[in-house]
């Protein structure tokens, strides 16, 4: 898994998601508000969503660096914290530059 958030990460600030390679669509990326815990919501069942990161191969998906940070702290996802506490490989990610504070943000103005 990579540890280090790539150029292209749609959660740093100075990214235009629209020079995200591979056809960046902005329907499949509001489609991925399903990756983001909701304050105050516990969800049960149907296991962990992640957010992959548009670099990994489909099949072998990794996740985001970015939605990692994100949801590990000020998203405070539950299960994905819960998930950390056994799995070292979610310790030491590191991030590049400034970062969105919440996924609405991460989208194209007007989507």
């Amino acid at each position: 898994m990579a540890r280090k958030q790539c150029a292209k990460c749609p959660w740093r600030k100075d990214v235009n998601p629209f020079d995200i390679s591979d056809g960046y669509c902005p329907t499949k990326h509001a489609n991925l508000r399903d990756t983001i815990a909701v304050p105050e919501e516990i969800r049960i069942g149907g296991g962990l969503k992640i957010m992959a990161c548009h670099e990994s191969r489909v099949g072998r998906e990794s996740p985001c660096v970015g939605w990692l940070a994100n949801q590990l702290g000020p998203g405070n996802n539950i299960p994905l914290r819960l998930l950390a506490r056994r799995d070292q490989s979610l310790d030491d990610l590191e991030l590049v530059g400034e970062q969105h504070e919440d996924f609405e943000d991460t989208l194209p103005c007007g989507s």
